[in-house]
């Protein structure tokens, strides 16, 4: 497969610099050209990774022990080198997108004071420098890890290594740069576990040409395969459709590098189509992999050619806008045209692709659960799918709505935003109980099967770092601690303005939240069982800290993030010292409604767990005829009269005549 690699990662490179020869300005070829190829081999690099790593973790089973197997084992070495290259490339990128800002030879620019003064300068080379530093850590990671719990956890770090170059490109800049990056985000992370999936199929695929591990790993990828093409094509023709007008697209060089991306992208398609009809339906009945292995070379120098392309696509500037969008937009991403009202907030949507597709996605996936359980005959409680649903509304609702729309320029509707995101919506989201249906609707691996879906969610919920964000104070002081190393510790200043950091800031406050709520309510199975009484506790020690944040909100004298408000210059927004203090009192007032929340449901909980322990205590009477009281009430007796017990069973002491007399018979 080696020479495969290369001769696609060099058909890669000529298709880049082919295409870019075309739009590429005389004066600095250098740079450009030099650009793109470092820039095709760091996403040849990631995307072997990524691919890699999801092959030895979900594509083929690990053996009884935890450890990977030999297939396993070998996806994972290819994800070493794999990392080492993205890792060198993406330095090389650094240094090539210095010398491209500053318009001069890469030899000016290695000079190390030079370099560390432009990289503080230049988002792009901040970008770079980021994504080495994942790609060295699954480097590393790889030469010691074993087991296929820890190679899950290198797949999240190399996915995650995604987003730096992501949201500083093209797309991060301009009006709708929120939907532009967002897609993008989609569109990388898809083509990354398509591409290097197909790869490490095809490496497993020349060593076992067949059998139950070779019918596994092909049934999986294809499943893998179709979700990813779906989610590359939309996210594609989204991102083009927010950068390029479509009366530019076969005018402008830009559009057309877009058409051959999309032609590609069919092309890959129609692969993938053959692949489920023949070669996967092949493999299934016990053939042999030999018809995989041919098609699927073809179909990796198709993706390489896509690579080039798309690599050439980001070196070209798009066409400009017909329009001069105003601050408002350019910072924002889309402009806001009068100030928020209830109503406003209400209807004024735009779609967030990320949170917004994650509470569809998630209310859809849960409703298939019910029916499956259903399907079967088992019941399902229609409160918990109520709450659910209602949980995916609020996230909705947070990040979609006119909530989430104005939430990036005034700091009172963030505050809501954040209330809902880390208060109310991980309550309802956890009254769910969406790991305990998760376990009931997944079929079951069996003794001697391959870990599924089932079996990987039960290892997340008992790994070390579930056992530790659950942890009652660990999960507290994350819970509470985060509004005010957010809010006071300047950090929000650094982070208001950039679009990828509203999408973490929201992450983090609806995972936050869920972690918190998760032990506490207890519905779901959890690492730590805590009693009712320390979930009251962990309640009831959180309550001061959110009434205080928000009192200190309310008499702060100066504004937090001041100059990124003044800059927005919002007409109906000038009073920044007022719209402060009313997030703090929507802080104040509102986050202690969802507390209540949870200390309503844990005292339904400890009521319902008494009244099944009574229950349970008088069934076991009826059927033992009650035989415990009945010997408690003789030997009161007996006690009573003077007379003497028989020894207790487990050889302890007797108890004393006197207290027990005094008590007389329990009724």
């Amino acid at each position: 497969m080696l020479p495969l690699i290369v001769i696609g990662g060099l058909f890669a490179v000529l298709a880049a610099v082919a295409l870019l020869s075309l739009t590429a300005d005389e004066f600095a070829p250098v740079n450009i050209y030099g650009l793109t190829v470092v820039r095709v081999l760091a996403e040849i690099g990631m995307v072997l990774t990524i691919g890699s790593l999801l092959f030895a973790t979900f594509m083929v089973a690990p053996q009884r022990s935890g450890v990977l197997d030999v297939g396993g084992y070998a996806a994972l070495r290819t994800a070493c080198w794999a990392a080492t290259l993205w890792c060198l490339a993406s330095l090389a990128a650094l240094v090539y997108t210095e010398a491209d800002a500053l318009d001069k030879p890469v030899s000016e620019v290695l000079n190390p004071d030079t370099l560390i003064t432009l990289l503080g300068l230049i988002e792009q080379a901040k970008a770079w420098l980021i994504t080495a530093l994942v790609a060295l850590v699954v480097a590393v990671g790889t030469r010691f890890v074993l087991s296929w719990r820890s190679t899950a956890v290198l797949f999240g770090v190399a996915v995650f290594g995604v987003t730096p170059v992501a949201v500083t490109g093209h797309s991060s800049s301009g009006g709708q740069h929120d939907l532009a990056t967002n897609s993008l985000l989609f569109h990388l992370v898809a083509a990354s576990l398509w591409v290097g999936g197909l790869v490490a199929l095809l490496i497993f695929g020349r060593r076992v040409t067949s059998g139950p591990a070779l019918r596994l790993a092909a049934t999986r990828f294809s499943a893998t395969a179709l979700v990813c093409w779906i989610i590359m094509a939309v996210s594609g023709v989204l991102n083009a459709w927010v950068r390029l007008p479509v009366s530019d697209l076969f005018t402008t060089e830009y559009g057309l590098l877009v058409v051959a991306k999309i032609a590609a992208l069919v092309v890959l398609g129609a692969f993938g189509f053959v692949h489920r009809q023949k070669t996967i339906a092949t493999i299934e009945a016990g053939g042999s992999s030999h018809p995989l292995v041919r098609l699927a070379a073809v179909e990796v120098l198709v993706m390489c050619l896509t690579i080039g392309i798309a690599a050439a696509l980001a070196r070209t500037p798009p066409p400009a806008l017909d329009y001069q969008p105003d601050r408002v937009e350019l910072v924002l991403g889309f402009p806001l045209d009068g100030p928020p009202t209830f109503w406003t907030l209400l209807t004024d949507w735009r779609f967030d692709l990320i949170f917004g597709t994650a509470a569809i996605v998630l209310a859809v996936l849960y409703v298939l659960g019910v029916r499956r359980l259903r399907a079967r005959g088992d019941a399902w409680p229609v409160g918990r799918t109520v709450a659910w649903l209602l949980g995916c509304l609020v996230l909705l609702i947070a990040t979609s709505s006119g909530f989430g729309r104005y939430s990036p320029a005034m700091f009172s509707v963030h505050m809501e935003t954040h209330m809902m995101l880390s208060m109310l919506a991980p309550v309802l989201l956890v009254l769910g109980g969406p790991v305990t249906l998760a376990l009931r609707a997944l079929p079951v691996a069996g003794k001697d099967g391959a870990p599924g879906p089932r079996e990987w969610l039960l290892a997340a919920v008992r790994s070390p770092v579930s056992k530790l964000l659950t942890h009652p104070v660990v999960a507290l002081v994350l819970f509470v601690g985060s509004f005010y190393v957010l809010y006071f510790s300047g950090l929000f200043e650094v982070a208001v303005e950039k679009h990828w950091a509203h999408l973490l800031m929201n992450l983090h406050f609806l995972v936050v939240g869920y972690l918190f709520y998760w032990p506490v309510i207890g519905i779901d199975p959890s690492p730590r069982r805590l009693p009712h009484v320390a979930r009251l506790g962990m309640v009831f020690a959180s309550l001061p800290f959110h009434a205080f944040f928000g009192v200190i909100l309310m008499g702060m004298q100066t504004v937090i993030a001041e100059p990124f408000y003044r800059s927005l210059n919002l007409p109906w927004a000038a009073d920044l010292l007022g719209d402060q203090r009313l997030g703090g009192g929507i802080a104040w007032a509102t986050g202690e409604v969802p507390l209540l929340i949870v200390l309503g449901a844990l005292l339904v909980q400890w009521a319902r767990l008494d009244d099944r322990e009574a229950r349970r205590s008088d069934r076991r009477a009826d059927d033992d005829g009650d035989a415990d009281r009945t010997a408690y009430n003789a030997m009161l007796r007996k006690l009573a009269r003077g007379e003497r017990t028989a020894e207790p069973a487990d050889g302890g002491d007797e108890p004393d005549q006197e207290q027990a007399g005094t008590r007389g018979e329990r009724t």
